[in-house]
């Protein structure tokens, strides 16, 4: 079953002669419960791609659906609450406010929701820090912790609403190696326990975590990847397979 459904999707960019087509009649299935990289180089179009498909960018032409729901379809209310309750979105920079601790953080957007059941997301949100190792953290401020430790507060936001779907858009682009190998210990987490992970990257060591990859370029899907062959390979020789795709393709 299709959890997400691109068909014929166009954006542009761009006023007159400037005016260029950033997704070029691009048609994508992404499959529940499936993790999916997109790769390309700088303006591909991968992170329009993925704001299309999570309907936070509205498309010229094409059509979307997200678990069986036209996005098109739906209001600005209508799409703004789908996003909170199904959908998770992680991004290079955690935005995370200054003035806020660790915890309140994370919580704050599920509480806005739902202030009824504060003590339960309280609760939720100190299982997710437990679970992405910063648990000790909850009282510190953003300036008080690593890029890494930011960025797993950012993934337990993300999760609070338990959604079906995760967007991470170059999650790890601002980490080191470590840090950026551990984020993606937790994204695998998060996928093997059902929830459906997308992630654009550039770096081909997080792509060979995923199970599919889709590279772009000039806002079309050139060519795909699926990993499953290489299943019990060394993480090297996954490594090398995606490296070596990326130089047949030109990306």
């Amino acid at each position: 079953m299709d959890m997400i459904t691109g068909h014929d999707m166009v954006k542009a960019f761009g006023v007159g002669e400037e005016r260029r087509r950033v997704l070029d009649g691009v048609s994508v299935e992404i499959g529940e419960g499936e993790f999916v990289a997109v790769m390309g180089p700088s303006g591909s179009g991968k992170s329009t791609l993925l704001f299309a498909l999570s309907g936070m960018d509205h498309l010229d032409s094409g059509t979307v659906s997200f678990a069986g729901r036209d996005l098109s379809a739906l209001d600005s209310e209508e799409l703004a609450s789908l996003r909170r309750t199904q959908m998770g979105f992680v991004f290079q920079q955690a935005t995370l406010l200054k003035n806020l601790n660790l915890l309140d953080n994370i919580i704050l957007p599920a509480v806005r929701e739902n202030r009824k059941n504060a003590q339960g997301i309280i609760a939720r949100a100190k299982m997710l820090m437990s679970k992405t190792g910063i648990a000790e953290l909850e009282k510190r401020d953003i300036t008080q912790v690593s890029g890494g430790q930011l960025q797993r507060a950012g993934i337990c936001r993300a999760l609070m609403g338990s959604p079906k779907v995760i967007f991470g858009d170059e999650p790890t682009g601002a980490l080191n190696s470590r840090s950026a190998e551990e984020i993606m210990d937790i994204f695998t987490d998060i996928h093997t326990e059902g929830t459906t992970v997308m992630l654009v990257t550039y770096d081909a060591q997080v792509a060979a975590r995923t199970q599919r990859i889709l590279f772009m370029r000039d806002g079309s899907i050139v060519s795909e990847m699926r990993l499953s062959k290489y299943e019990g390979h060394s993480m090297d020789n996954r490594i090398g397979a995606v490296t070596a795709k990326m130089r047949e393709i030109g990306i």
